[in-house]
């Protein structure tokens, strides 16, 4: 063998032109989520459309000029009038055929505007609306909150131990599943008073079980991991390996079910409303400004588009809220 000497050692070339390898730490759990979250448009664009309504839900009743709840007889059925937009003339099909009619003219109201027009009361729907979506909202988390904290505990619990008291559980759940919730929901507030409170029990009787059934599903697949198996080798009681080990592993699961279910109990709420078996006469929902809207659309149609648009809007933004923290905190989709 050749001897080596310490030219054989030296760069050819200038070092400059070499690259050296860097070694770059992973990403966390949470910061990987955060950019393939953020990583696409479909997602940035659910986002934003649920910031917006948020948003609007809390600060347009305060900002506007007129009370949700104001009446005014006097300024009754006015059509949506905006600057350089609308002008407030309102299309009528009678038997005599088709006429338009401008009250904003009728009634001297120069400076007047109502964005989204009023009701058969005077009301501004336009404070409404939002004011409609601040109370769906409100209810629609405190509802899928509510789930969490039965629904994660009892699947935890029934997941973590396993055995008989899994099964005992499981029956539960089952059992109570297989009585279709709409009918348990029509019952209950067919029983109950009707308002805010009975609405947010009747969502809560129903709404854990599906998240019951995935915290235990997460919970089965990470009892046995080795950080579980750890913990417990160093003599850590349940509490501490249900709480510190587990749930923070289960965590994203848990919140990708949580924007799956407010808009479903929005949509629940809307529907009960709809029914007359919500919100009580003269209280403001998204469901029950769609109920008195579509009372009156035949002869103004103004009164129901606005609430099903934002109802629309606020579906759409958190089912792709939805789908992307579930491609986010799973992207091989074994969740």
């Amino acid at each position: 063998m050749d001897q080596w000497t310490k030219e054989d050692f030296i760069l050819k070339g200038n070092e400059n032109d070499f690259t050296i390898d860097n070694t770059v730490s992973g990403d966390s759990y949470w910061k990987g989520a955060a950019k393939r979250f953020f990583g696409r448009k479909s997602n940035l664009t659910g986002l934003v459309l649920l910031i917006l309504l948020v948003v609007l839900a809390v600060f347009a009743p305060i900002l506007s000029p007129y009370d949700y709840a104001e009446q005014n007889l006097d300024r009754a059925d006015l059509a949506p009038r905006i600057p350089y937009v609308l002008s407030g003339t309102e299309k009528y099909n009678g038997t005599g055929g088709a006429f338009e009619r401008n009250k904003y003219q009728e009634l001297g109201l120069d400076n007047v505007y109502y964005f989204f027009g009023t009701d058969n009361l005077g009301r501004d729907l336009f404070s409404r609306c939002f004011m409609g979506l601040r109370v769906s909202l409100m209810i629609a988390l405190v509802a899928a909150l509510i789930n969490v904290a039965i629904g994660m505990n009892y699947g935890m619990i029934s997941g973590y131990l396993g055995g008989r008291t899994d099964f005992i559980m499981q029956q539960i759940v089952d059992i109570a599943g297989s009585i279709p919730t709409l009918v348990v929901v029509t019952l209950l507030m067919i029983v109950l008073k009707p308002g805010v409170g009975s609405i947010i029990v009747a969502l809560m009787l129903t709404g854990w079980m599906e998240m019951s059934i995935i915290t235990r599903a997460q919970t089965l697949r990470y009892k046995d991991r080795e950080f579980v198996l750890a913990a417990r080798t160093l003599g850590a009681g349940n509490s501490f390996i249900l709480f510190k080990e587990l749930l923070p592993n289960i965590a994203g699961s848990l919140i990708t079910q949580i924007m799956v279910t407010i808009p479903d109990a929005i949509f629940l709420e809307t529907f009960l409303s709809f029914l007359g078996l919500g919100l009580p006469v003269g209280s403001c929902s998204l469901g029950r400004l769609i109920s008195e809207g579509f009372d009156n659309c035949i002869l103004h149609s103004y009164m129901l588009f606005p609430c099903v648009i934002i109802l629309v809007v606020l579906m759409i933004a958190c089912n792709l809220v939805a789908d992307g923290l579930k491609e986010a905190f799973d992207p091989d989709g074994r969740a």
